[in-house]
C-alpha cells in the first residue's frame, strides 16, 4: 500500500471498490473530477457470487456507452464477455429456476417455475466471480486515471461547510463529496453514527455460504425452455431457500437464507440437506472450497442515505435479500442517479429525491419478498407473486430499451399508480385455504396484464415461460409502441441473430 498525505484534497472521494465504487469512480474521472478510490482490503478477495438481469445488463449498457467507457460494453452480454475477456470468470445465466421442496420429497413437475431471460447463450445474463470481476473494475478505474489507494483503515468523517474529510491510519483526505459503496452498515454508516430501521413486512433472516466444487447438474427436464442449471437456481422450502451459481471455472457459488435458526458451518449446511432428497443428490459429491461465511443478520436498512456532502450508494443504503437478484439493478439505478446529480453540482433538493427514490425502492423490495418469503410453503402462489416481479423487470427493460424510460422510471414500478402491489402483498399473508390462492393468483394474472410483455400466467405454459419473441410483438401497444418498433428493438440487440 502506498502511504496518503495528509490533507490532501479530492473533488469526489469515493469509499469501497467493489464494482459499484469502482464504477462510480470512472464515471466522475470522466466527468473531470479528480477522485480518490479507497479500499479496506486488497484485490482479489472473496465476495458473494451474484447475478446480472437483463435490465441491470441494460443499465450497466447505458452508463458504459453514456460515460465513454468502452471496456466495460462487452460485459453486457454472456457471449461478448467470454469472447473479449476469455480469462474473466463468469458463469452463464440464461433465466431463473424455482424448484419447491418439501421434506422428504422430491419435486414434481408442479413444483418448478423456469423464466427464461434471453433465448440463448450468446446474449445471456451471467453470474459474476466477484473476486475476478471486482479486480477488473478496479483495474479499469485505475487505467482510467483513478488514484487508488488499498488496505486502508478508515476511522472517522466529519463535514465541513466546504467538504468532508475522512481520517484513518496515517491518512487525512478532504473531499468535496464521499460516496459510500462499501456496503450494509458500512463505513458512513459507522463513522456518522446512522440509526437503522427496520424493513415493514421481512421477516428476520440470516445466511450462511461458500463456494463450493463438485456441485452436480440437475439436467433431467425433457425439453426446458433453457438448461435449468444454466441459471440463478432457487431451491425454495417452507421458511427460507438455497441458491445455486456455476462458474465457468468449476466454482459454483451456493448458500441458505432462511427466517428460522440455521446453526453454522458445514455440519448446519449438511443437516439442511439432509431434509430434501433433491437439493442433497445435487451436492453429493460437493466440497467447500473455503469455509462458510455467516452472515445473522442479513436484511438491512440504513435511517439515512444523503447528506449534504455525501451519499449511499443503495448497497450501502439497505440489503433486503438475494431472492430474485434485484441488487445489482437496485445499485446501477443509484450509480446512473448519482452520476447525474454530480453533472449538476450535488443540489440538495436533487439529493434528498436520491434518497427518497433509494428508500423507496428498497422498500418496494422488501414488501415483495417479504410476502415470498410468507408464501414459500404455498408454491402456486408464490409463484404468482413472483410474476409481479418479472412483470415489472421485462416491462421497465423493454420501456428503456424503446427509448421510452419514463414508462419506468423506478424499480418494480412502484411509483406507477397503476402498478401498486401493496395491498395485493398483504392480502397474500392472510390467505388461509386453497380457494383463497387461487382467487389471489387470479388477481394477480389481471393485476400485471396491463405490463404483461412476456406471456406471464398462461396456464397452458405451466409455469414454463420461454423468451418468446412473439410475447413482446404482442404487447406493443401496452408501451405505446408499435410492432415495427418492437422488432427493431429486438434485432439490435441481437434476440433473432443465429448463433
Amino acid at each position: 500500500m502506498r502511504s496518503v498525505p495528509v490533507s490532501v484534497d479530492y473533488d469526489i472521494a469515493v469509499v469501497g471498490s467493489g464494482f459499484a465504487g469502482s464504477l462510480f469512480a470512472m464515471i466522475a474521472h470522466r466527468m473531470g473530477k479528480s477522485v480518490i478510490l479507497l479500499e479496506r482490503g486488497k484485490h482479489p478477495r472473496f465476495a458473494i457470487g451474484e447475478s446480472t438481469t437483463p435490465l441491470s445488463n441494460l443499465l450497466l449498457e447505458e452508463l458504459a456507452t453514456r460515460y465513454d467507457l468502452p471496456n466495460l460494453l462487452p460485459l453486457c452480454k454472456w457471449g461478448t464477455w467470454r469472447q473479449t475477456y476469455p480469462e474473466l470468470v463468469c458463469g452463464l445465466k440464461r433465466g431463473f429456476t424455482f424448484y419447491h421442496h418439501q421434506p422428504g420429497r422430491e419435486p414434481q413437475r408442479d413444483d418448478q417455475l423456469l423464466v427464461a431471460a434471453s433465448p440463448r447463450d450468446a446474449i445471456a445474463d451471467t453470474h459474476w466471480y466477484r473476486a475476478d470481476v471486482d479486480g477488473f473494475f478496479v483495474g479499469e478505474a485505475q487505467r482510467a486515471g483513478v488514484d487508488y489507494r488499498d488496505q486502508v483503515c478508515l476511522h472517522t468523517a466529519r463535514e465541513r461547510d466546504d467538504g468532508i474529510t475522512i481520517e484513518g491510519e496515517r491518512l487525512a483526505i478532504t473531499a468535496r463529496f464521499v460516496v459510500d459503496a462499501t456496503g450494509p452498515r458500512g463505513f458512513l454508516h459507522r463513522a456518522l453514527s446512522l440509526s437503522e430501521l427496520p424493513l415493514p413486512d421481512m421477516p428476520a433472516t440470516e445466511a450462511f455460504y461458500t463456494h463450493f466444487t463438485g456441485v452436480q447438474r440437475l439436467d433431467e427436464i425433457d425439453d426446458p425452455p433453457y438448461p435449468v442449471d444454466d441459471a440463478a437456481v432457487h431451491h425454495i422450502f417452507d421458511g427460507g431457500w438455497i441458491w445455486v451459481l456455476r462458474f465457468a471455472n468449476g466454482i459454483t457459488s451456493a448458500g441458505v437464507a432462511a427466517s428460522f435458526g440455521l446453526g453454522e458451518g458445514e455440519s448446519a449446511w449438511r443437516g439442511l440437506l439432509d431434509r430434501f432428497p433433491g437439493i442433497r443428490r445435487q451436492f453429493a459429491s460437493a466440497e467447500a472450497a473455503m469455509p462458510f461465511v455467516h452472515a445473522p443478520r442479513l436484511s438491512f436498512r440504513s435511517g439515512a442515505i444523503a447528506g449534504r456532502r455525501w451519499a449511499l450508494l443503495p448497497s450501502a443504503a439497505g440489503f433486503v435479500d438475494p431472492l430474485l437478484s434485484t441488487g445489482f439493478p437496485l445499485t446501477l439505478l443509484g450509480v446512473e442517479r448519482l452520476a447525474r446529480i454530480m453533472e449538476r453540482g450535488w443540489e440538495s433538493a436533487a439529493l434528498a429525491t436520491y434518497a427518497r427514490q433509494t428508500e423507496d425502492e428498497l422498500l418496494a423490495t422488501s414488501r415483495l419478498i417479504g410476502a415470498m418469503y410468507a408464501t414459500m410453503d404455498n408454491f402456486p402462489l408464490f409463484v404468482s407473486l413472483s410474476l409481479l416481479y418479472f412483470a415489472a423487470a421485462s416491462f421497465s427493460e423493454t420501456a428503456r430499451r424503446l427509448g421510452k424510460p419514463h414508462l419506468a422510471n423506478s424499480f418494480l414500478l412502484h411509483d406507477n399508480p397503476r402498478f401498486q402491489m401493496r395491498p395485493i402483498l398483504e392480502r397474500a399473508r392472510m390467505v388461509r385455504n386453497q380457494a383463497e390462492s387461487r382467487a389471489l393468483s387470479d388477481e394477480i394474472r389481471r393485476f400485471i396484464e396491463p405490463f404483461n410483455v412476456a406471456g406471464l400466467g398462461d396456464p397452458e405454459r405451466r409455469n414454463w415461460y420461454p423468451a418468446d419473441a412473439g410475447d413482446m410483438l404482442l404487447a406493443a401497444q401496452k408501451l405505446g409502441a408499435s410492432r415495427d418498433d418492437v422488432a427493431r428493438v429486438l434485432d439490435r440487440c441481437g434476440f433473432h441473430a443465429a448463433g
